[in-house]
């Protein structure tokens, strides 16, 4: 296992430790926890981005009556 050390602004430092008091976790379990998240998060939005790109390079698009259906569906009219 990797160690690494950062520096945390005092106020997101109290947070964690009143959380880890809080939940009985240890710091280090929060935090890797919460980086675990993060990057999970991230690497998917990345990876959909990804395919989007592709998608669009092969002009895979919506219709313009595909986008109107849609807009027509979720439009709220004030009648």
């Amino acid at each position: 296992m990797s160690m690494m050390s950062l520096r945390l602004p005092d106020e997101l430092a109290e947070t964690l430790a009143s959380l880890a008091k809080a939940t009985g976790r240890s710091k280090s379990f929060l935090a890797i926890d919460a980086l675990r998240e993060y990057l999970t998060r991230e690497a998917w939005q990345i990876a959909e981005i990804g395919k989007a790109i592709v998608e669009a390079d092969a002009g895979d698009f919506a219709t313009d009556e595909e986008v109107d259906a849609v807009m027509e569906k979720w439009s709220t009219h004030a009648d």
